[in-house]
């Protein structure tokens, strides 16, 4: 037994309520926006509609917080653990990933009443019993895990918009400058190779994936002090980038051929020039903003056409720590950003956090000493490590909590749909 009623409320417990209650209630602002008929959406089997990505983050409250730690607490609805499982196959067969747009029942409305339910049941476990350490650990975890969700609702909702030809916003742009086609200058900044601690470890909230903290031997390297903009990618189209087989790997060339890839996920060619379809509606393609929605195929080609590479996950966590300003890590919440694209890097601006994930060129791999846990939430990273690529940094639809230098993301090498983007190294 891991709760004791009749505790007084201590002020953590009262702290993490109130967290829990303002995540919560972010990713309902995020689908304001949203009609019912748009939240049903599913574009492709990597995506899932926005209902849900509402009602998946509420059954992991459910699963892992209240049925194991609330005494006679009972499911909203039994038949939802099969639903809006994900992949936690030790805890059953979870439906199919392709179909969860198919899922027309429940409604929207019974949807929303089941995160109440489970947030009112979250209330009073926190209310009324005493907080131990692992309830603490897995509500955090949930948060975080809701976070994410956050991230991925809105890069799921652009795709399934992306197809209408209507090009219909998610939300309205915000006015910036005009673009003025000059990109802040691209320098190139020598990092000194030697022994650099890699990883997260301590108090802090950090995933599974980000530790052990470790030692991590580097030669000397370079990497640019910006990410690559949507005018020095078009000089690769307009060069034969994507007609060039020296400049991509077997998988990538493969890739290339059986999609007729010609330009970046998004884009496309008008007779007043290149657009990209953004959450804002089609844009005409700023040429000083960073190049987005790139897979790492086209990353890893970029960079053998200007004769350089991308860096390593180790290189990147390394060159971030030296380089970036202290007042460039994000503490605006997602809904206060000022734009759900890219922008331009001004003066000083590194864009190493918050701006886009940067692919690297390292295989998402533990780190040394490495273990999953073993109980259901050990599925939640390690079982993930084959065949994907880790990115680094954050973008501009990544809730800023979670911005930070030891953040591991990951993704297989074909994917674009997630805001991500390039950034160079060399030796």
């Amino acid at each position: 037994m891991t709760i004791l009623a009749g505790e007084v409320n201590s002020e953590i417990q009262q702290q993490l309520l109130s967290r829990y209650r303002r995540v919560r209630g972010e990713t309902e602002q995020l689908v304001d926006p949203l009609s019912a008929e748009d939240m049903q959406l599913q574009s492709m089997p990597d995506a899932s509609p926005t209902k849900w990505h509402l009602a998946h983050t509420t059954w992991f409250f459910e699963t892992f917080v209240l049925r194991p730690h609330f005494p006679g607490y009972r499911q909203f609805d039994p038949g939802f653990h099969q639903l809006f499982n994900s992949y936690y196959n030790s805890l059953g067969t979870p439906f199919r990933r392709p179909q969860r747009g198919m899922l027309s029942r429940p409604d929207l409305d019974t949807v929303f009443a089941y995160r109440r339910f489970v947030d009112d049941f979250i209330g009073r476990l926190l209310d009324e019993h005493l907080l131990t350490q692992e309830l603490e650990t897995l509500i955090t975890l949930g948060l975080n895990h809701e976070q994410q969700h956050q991230e991925l609702l809105l890069t799921d909702i652009k795709h399934a918009l992306s197809i209408n030809p209507t090009f219909p916003a998610y939300s309205d742009p915000i006015p910036e400058e005009e673009d003025t086609g000059q990109a802040e200058e691209l320098r190139w900044l020598r990092i000194a190779g030697g022994v650099y601690g890699i990883g997260s470890e301590g108090e802090h909230f950090y995933f599974d994936n980000e530790s052990p903290a470790h030692q991590q031997l580097l030669q000397d390297f370079s990497i640019a002090s910006r990410l690559v903009t949507n005018g020095e990618f078009l000089e690769f189209i307009e060069d034969g980038g994507y007609r060039d087989p020296r400049l991509w790997l077997s998988d990538g060339w493969a890739h290339v051929q059986q999609n007729a890839c010609t330009h970046p996920l998004y884009w496309q060619k008008r007779e007043e020039g290149w657009h990209q379809f953004t959450l804002h509606g089609l844009q005409p393609v700023a040429t000083a903003e960073p190049v987005c929605h790139i897979n790492f195929y086209e990353a890893d080609a970029y960079a053998s056409w200007t004769g350089k590479r991308l860096p390593t996950e180790f290189e990147w966590e390394a060159a971030a720590f030296q380089l970036r300003r202290p007042d460039q890590l994000a503490t605006a919440n997602l809904l206060e950003k000022r734009a759900l694209r890219p922008l331009a890097a001004e003066r000083g601006q590194t864009q190493f956090l918050g701006d886009l994930w940067e692919w690297t060129s390292s295989a998402y791999l533990p780190y040394p000493g490495f273990r999953a846990s073993s109980d259901a939430v050990g599925e939640y990273n390690g079982k993930f490590m084959c065949n994907q690529k880790v990115l680094r940094g954050g973008s501009c639809v990544t809730p800023a909590e979670h911005i930070r230098m030891s953040y591991r993301n990951f993704f297989y090498p074909h994917q674009a749909w997630q805001f991500t983007g390039i950034r160079l190294a060399g030796d």
